[in-house]
C-alpha cells in the first residue's frame, strides 16, 4: 500500500520522545508515554482533514482527549480557516462564564504551522438578540450592507480556537455555533489520493509533534526545579487567554505527608481554577476524580483565603485535590481578568498535623459526603457538550 509503511516508520520514530522521561528505563511511565502517543493520535484526527472552505468547530481535546494540561472547566473547539476568506458565525452565546475565541495566524492541528495569536474575541461584546443570539462576519473588508457584527480578518489567519467556561457543569447551557465561509460557492469536492496521502502523513507526525510538546514542557519545569513550588507564566502567544495570570509548576508528595496549597482571591476576577495533571501533562481524569476545582466548586475560608489539599488518599477536606495515584505531577491555577494577581504557595504538611495548619472551623467531609459530590461531579462532566 503506497505510502504505508511510510507512515508506520513516522509513528514508530515517535518512541525517541522516550528520552524526555525523567527514568526512560521506568515501565509505568514508558507504558503511560506510549498511551499519550495514541491519543495525539487520536486526537490529531479531528483536524487532520479540516477544510477552510468547509469549517467545524471540532474538540480535539476533552474528557477523553485529556493532554497538554487540558482545562476541566473549558468546552474546546478548533476551525481552520483562510484568512483571505469571509466567514458567518451564527448561533447562541449561552450562559456560562464567557465564550471566547482566539483568531490565529497558527495552531495545535495536524496541518497547522507555528504561528502567533492575532486577536482574542469576547462573544459577550457582541450584539444578542432576545433569544441570546448572535450573527458575526469575519472578512478583510466590511461589506456596505453588513447590518450584523463585524470583526476584521486578518489575511495570515489560519484558525479559530473557541472557549467556553462553566463552573457548574451541566446545568449552564452551553454555546451553539455555525461557522460557514461565504465567499465561496457552496461546492464540497472529493479530495485527490495525493492530498489523502498528504495529511496521512502529517498525521502519523502527529503524536511526535503533540506529544513531544507535552512531554517538553514538563521536561522544562523539571528543569527548572520547580518542585512544590510555582513559577508565573502568562502563555501571551502560546494559546494562552491574554491578560490571565497564571501559575505552574510541579508537586511531589512524600510518605506521610500531603501538600497545602494556600492563596489569597483577587478582589475582582471573572474566572479562576486550579487543576493537576500526571508527569506527561495529561490531566487527571476530572469526570472520576475531585482532581480540579475552579471558583464555583471550591469554599472560600472564613479569612477569605482559598486553601486545598493534595493527597493520595481522601484527607476528609472539602478542597480536596486528588492526584489520582500520581506522587509526582503539575498543577496550574489561573486567575482571569482579575484586578491582581495573587501568587500561591505550596508546602508539606504531616498528614498527622493537617488539622492544624487549617482553619479551626474547616468542616469534615464524611465518606458517604465525597461519594455524592463524586457521582454529582461525574453526572455533570458527562451532561456537558465534549463531542
Amino acid at each position: 500500500m503506497s505510502g504505508w509503511d511510510e507512515r508506520i516508520a513516522a509513528l514508530g520514530a515517535t518512541s525517541e520522545l522516550l528520552r524526555l522521561l525523567a527514568d526512560p528505563e521506568d515501565l509505568q511511565a514508558a507504558a503511560e508515554a506510549e498511551r499519550l502517543f495514541w491519543m495525539t493520535l487520536a486526537s490529531g484526527w479531528f483536524t487532520a482533514f479540516a477544510d477552510a472552505d468547509f469549517p467545524d468547530f471540532v474538540p480535539a481535546v476533552n474528557t477523553h482527549l485529556n493532554c497538554v494540561g487540558t482545562n476541566p472547566d473549558f468546552i474546546y473547539g478548533t476551525a481552520t480557516i483562510d484568512g483571505t476568506g469571509s466567514y458567518l458565525l451564527t448561533g447562541e452565546r449561552g450562559d456560562g462564564l464567557f465564550l471566547l475565541m482566539d483568531i490565529a495566524a497558527g495552531g495545535l492541528g495536524v496541518m497547522d504551522r507555528p504561528g502567533s495569536s492575532l486577536g482574542l474575541l469576547d462573544f459577550d461584546t457582541l450584539s444578542l438578540d432576545h433569544q441570546g443570539r448572535f450573527s458575526l462576519l469575519l472578512s478583510a473588508d466590511r461589506p456596505a450592507d453588513w447590518l450584523g457584527d463585524w470583526h476584521h480578518l486578518d489575511p495570515s489567519a489560519c484558525s479559530l480556537s473557541l472557549r467556553q467556561a462553566s463552573y457548574d457543569w451541566g446545568a449552564s447551557r452551553e454555546a451553539r455555533i455555525a461557522i460557514e465561509r461565504t465567499d465561496k460557492a457552496h461546492h464540497p469536492r472529493r479530495r485527490s489520493a495525493s492530498e489523502i496521502a498528504e495529511r496521512l502523513s502529517a498525521l502519523a507526525a502527529y503524536p511526535k509533534r503533540l506529544s513531544g510538546m507535552a512531554l517538553g514542557f514538563i521536561a522544562g519545569q523539571r528543569g527548572k526545579e520547580l518542585w512544590n513550588r510555582l513559577e508565573h507564566d502568562n502563555w501571551a502567544g502560546q494559546g494562552g487567554v491574554p491578560g490571565q495570570h497564571y501559575y505552574q509548576g510541579l508537586f511531589r508528595l512524600e510518605p506521610g505527608k500531603v501538600l497545602l496549597l494556600e492563596t489569597e482571591l483577587p478582589d475582582q476576577v471573572r474566572y479562576w481554577n486550579v487543576q493537576l495533571s500526571d508527569m506527561l501533562w495529561n490531566s487527571v481524569d476530572w469526570m472520576n476524580r475531585q482532581s480540579s476545582l475552579n471558583g464555583g466548586q471550591a469554599r472560600i475560608d472564613s479569612d477569605g483565603r482559598f486553601r486545598a489539599v493534595i493527597a493520595l488518599d481522601d484527607p476528609g477536606v472539602p478542597n480536596w485535590l486528588d492526584p489520582g495515584g500520581n506522587c509526582e505531577g503539575a498543577i496550574m491555577l489561573r486567575w482571569t481578568e482579575a484586578s491582581s494577581g495573587p501568587q500561591p504557595s505550596l508546602r508539606l504538611v504531616d498528614l498527622a498535623d493537617l488539622r492544624k495548619a487549617l482553619p479551626v472551623d474547616t468542616p469534615e467531609v464524611a465518606q458517604d459526603i465525597r461519594e455524592a459530590q463524586l457521582r454529582a461531579r461525574r453526572r455533570g462532566v458527562q451532561l456537558r457538550r465534549r463531542w
